[in-house]
């Protein structure tokens, strides 16, 4: 059996066989084939704070102690405002990991909002949303299950990128992330029944090997939970931070066929347009193209602009399939009857007799006027 830094520490109990390493590692781009449609979601990004207790060499999210900021209440109702009068469904909020002691303003700026933790004031961030006309997806890395449980019931759907089950060098230091925490985050969701999207960074040093033990690590889990709604191949990219390289078409679209033929046909498998050359990649098997937002940047990657709407458009045409608006939950989480994945706020929202909850449903319809750019 394989084993995984962290998992015993964090009590996460995996059984992945060298065999069926061994079998995902000999998938090549001719042995998926391309989706027959494209989704998007439209989205806000809300950056609710820059601190973060991690240090990876690669990101260029974080900032340090003293130079970190924390968005406002007044600054999140209009970026949602700003984003449902665009036609966005969807607020994604992220954050570094639980700003640790070391942010001491952060920490001032919290209490003055009256809260005394980043997830109490994500939950209000939530609440913001859903009032304003959003469906909130929160990324808000490594969470223990009273954090994600104090924000679930506000969240139409969660995430946080596995990004790798090695060892890697780029996580590393004082703070280094733990293969075993993040897993433990994934589990979480599945046992508190969050729809969740997840997903591997390609290039920060780990192998090919470690990209199938990742992939199989994630599946093991849906397959227990039946709750990874999507799963991200996201390769890293050149920054002021990063000059480690990226990863060749070649290794991406090995990586983007190992996902698509590792994971369930119910699991999306998502390359982002505006890090990915998504073009040579949709014969490996992509079938969503994530968040894209009209009205803000990625402030994760923002020396990489998000497409135009309507390039998704050409994108689709290209490979003669539609594409398709969906929204941050995906639908087969909607059913009536059955597991309730989604929480009474988010249900209210989808049902509600407002312009809100008319662009949602005219979404799920496929009506929503203008499939992307209008």
């Amino acid at each position: 059996m394989v084993s995984i830094p962290g998992t015993e520490e964090y009590g996460v109990d995996l059984a992945i066989s060298e065999g069926a390493v061994d079998d995902l590692l000999g998938t090549t781009p001719a042995d998926v084939a391309a989706a027959p449609e494209l989704s998007f979601a439209r989205n806000v990004f809300l950056p609710l704070t820059t601190a973060c207790r991690y240090t990876c060499t690669y990101c260029t999210y974080y900032d340090p102690p003293g130079e970190a900021s924390l968005m406002s209440p007044t600054e999140i109702r209009e970026t949602v405002e700003r984003g449902a009068r665009a036609g966005c469904t969807e607020a994604l909020f992220t954050f570094g990991d639980d700003p640790d002691d070391r942010y001491d303003a952060i920490h001032a700026q919290l209490r003055e909002y009256g809260h005394d933790s980043i997830h109490s004031y994500l939950r209000e961030a939530c609440e913001i949303a859903l009032d304003a006309g959003l469906l909130p997806h929160s990324n808000p890395g490594d969470q223990t299950r009273e954090q994600m449980a104090a924000v679930a019931d506000v969240n139409a759907s969660m995430g946080t990128m596995l990004e790798t089950t090695a060892d890697v060098r780029a996580h590393g230091g004082p703070r280094a992330k733990s293969p075993g925490q993040r897993l433990r985050t994934i589990r979480t969701a599945g046992e508190l029944g969050v729809p969740f999207t997840t997903g591997i960074l390609v290039g920060i040093g780990e192998t090919r090997r470690d990209r199938a033990v990742s992939l199989l690590a994630i599946r093991a889990l849906h397959e227990r939970y039946d709750h990874v709604q999507e799963v991200i191949v996201q390769p890293v990219s050149e920054n002021e931070r990063w000059r480690g390289g990226e990863p060749s078409l070649d290794e991406l679209r090995e990586a983007v066929a190992m996902a698509r033929a590792c994971l369930p046909p119910e699991v999306s498998v998502q390359a982002p347009p505006n890090l990915a050359p998504v073009r040579e990649l949709l014969d490996c098997g992509i079938d969503d193209l994530g968040g894209v937002s009209p009205v803000t940047v990625d402030h994760v990657n923002p020396d990489y602009e998000w497409p135009e709407l309507r390039q998704l458009e050409d994108l689709a045409d290209e490979a003669g399939v539609p594409l398709r608006e969906r929204l941050p939950v995906y639908e087969r989480f909607l059913a009536e009857g059955g597991r309730a994945w989604v929480a009474p706020p988010v249900r209210r929202a989808l049902r509600a007799e407002d312009d809100a909850g008319a662009r949602y449903r005219a979404v799920l319809d496929g009506t929503a006027s203008g499939a992307a750019g209008d």
